[in-house]
């Protein structure tokens, strides 16, 4: 059907200051109005032409938009594909994305580029966007072909996990990024400082014997990434932020109009490193986890905005590569179904952050970073929505996930709040059970 109401449920829309019980109207494929609620007896209403879906007690909101997802195709095609990764973003609430340039080859070309959109559209799930690379095959040494993977279709600009150390270089992609009003989303660390680590260099690194990453890893490349973005006006987003001092660098700059933005991911503000007693690979992740004191910084830092938002860090893995001892695995954590569970306990429950803040770090935040029109129920937008039972009590079972892999350290947790529906153009796309 053409017309749908969503009904009856807590509407939180942070990008109009919505936070009420109401009802949400869908026509063709975008959102009509948000109105209080009516009762069925109204004689305007033709109820005959009208999908119902009964929201009460649930939570209706934006579609969830995150800054970067690695899909793996081509290349990875075992760890996961556009189709897979793109339903387990429904699953999540996702309805958009930015697919990461950490393919093989990499996106540092039109046609690649194309690529993804094209797969995006033969599975025909989320809404995807392609990230470029900054520099060919992502060596960081040479500027990939900016103008065309704009053309492409490419909304920002990443090396995914490898740093681009080269100042030079950086220093260059910025001016260019700034010309098509790109931002280049980076992540900050220095490969020198970091290479060979396994988890956060601390108490626990000594302990249990293992190489560490520290903290000033991710803070050097921070201070160096926000001076040339004061240096050349261009806009920088850095990518899974996880120090008390890289917080504080992006407060600082921010306050000084600074063109910079952060996010951060639910792992690193639930866990911290003490949980690698356990030398569960299913931990190990880049940045690595960080001791309690980063944290708190972490919690504060969305709390004030500092970072304004919050990325699952979506890294599937295939089973067996991750079933090998700890300094040798990979890092990277499935996060994209576990995401809004996780949330909820890391920063719901104990009150740090009321749902309208967290829904706001998982639309508006993102779409500003990204330069989009999404994440907000304003009338005539193309009608994204996430329904989200706030109340659920449920059990992370991997087996279950619509990705290709497994990696969660959440498999057989218990958690309150999951995601029940999500529209794309008004079309239900997921339902939890179906």
């Amino acid at each position: 059907m053409s017309r749908l109401l969503i009904r009856g449920g807590r509407v939180i829309d942070p990008a109009n200051g919505i936070d009420a019980i109401a009802d949400v109207w869908i026509q063709d494929g975008r959102i009509d109005a948000v109105t209080s609620v009516r009762e069925e007896s109204d004689a305007d209403i033709d109820w005959r032409d009208t999908e119902i879906i009964n929201a009460s007690g649930k939570i209706v909101c934006p579609g969830f938009i995150d800054t970067h997802v690695s899909l793996r195709e081509p290349g990875y095609e075992e760890d996961e594909s556009t189709a897979t990764g793109t339903a387990a973003a429904l699953a999540g609430g996702f309805t958009t994305i930015a697919a990461q340039s950490d393919t093989c080859p990499v996106v540092d070309n039109r046609s690649a580029a194309e690529f993804i959109r094209l797969q995006a559209d033969r599975a025909r799930n989320c809404r995807v966007y392609p990230l470029g690379a900054v520099t060919k095959e992502s060596k960081g040494e040479e500027l990939a072909e900016i103008g065309q993977l704009v053309q492409g279709g490419a909304i920002g600009f990443s090396d995914a996990k490898s740093p681009v150390a080269n100042s030079e270089v950086m220093r260059r992609a910025l001016e260019y990024t700034r010309m098509f009003n790109r931002p280049i989303l980076h992540f900050a660390m220095v490969p020198e400082l970091s290479e060979g680590g396994v988890i956060h260099e601390g108490f626990q690194a000594t302990r249990l014997g293992l190489r560490g990453i520290p903290a000033a890893a991710q803070d050097i490349m921070t201070g160096r990434d926000i001076a040339l973005a004061e240096l050349t006006g261009g806009r920088i987003h850095l990518m899974c932020v996880t120090t008390a001092d890289s917080v504080e660098r992006i407060r600082r700059a921010q306050a000084a109009g600074i063109a910079v933005t952060a996010d951060v991911t639910p792992h690193h503000l639930l866990l911290t490193d003490e949980v690698m007693d356990s030398f569960d690979t299913m931990y190990k992740c880049n940045p690595p986890l960080r001791s309690a004191q980063h944290v708190r910084a972490l919690i504060a830092g969305l709390k004030d905005g500092t970072l304004s938002a919050i990325t699952a860090d979506h890294q599937p893995l295939a089973f067996e590569k991750k079933q090998v001892e700890l300094d040798i695995a990979p890092f990277g954590i499935c996060g994209i179904e576990t995401l809004l569970p996780v949330c909820v306990k890391a920063l719901i429950e104990p009150g740090h952050l009321t749902w309208s803040e967290l829904i706001s770090r998982l639309t508006v935040g993102p779409a500003a970073v990204l330069g989009l029109s999404h994440g907000t129920l304003s009338t005539g937008q193309p009608a994204d929505v996430t329904i989200i039972d706030p109340d659920e009590q449920w059990t992370v079972k991997a087996s279950e996930f619509r990705s290709r892999s497994r990696n969660t350290p959440f498999d057989g947790k218990a958690f309150t709040g999951r995601v029940v529906m999500t529209l794309v153009d008004g079309e239900i796309r997921y339902q939890k059970g179906v």
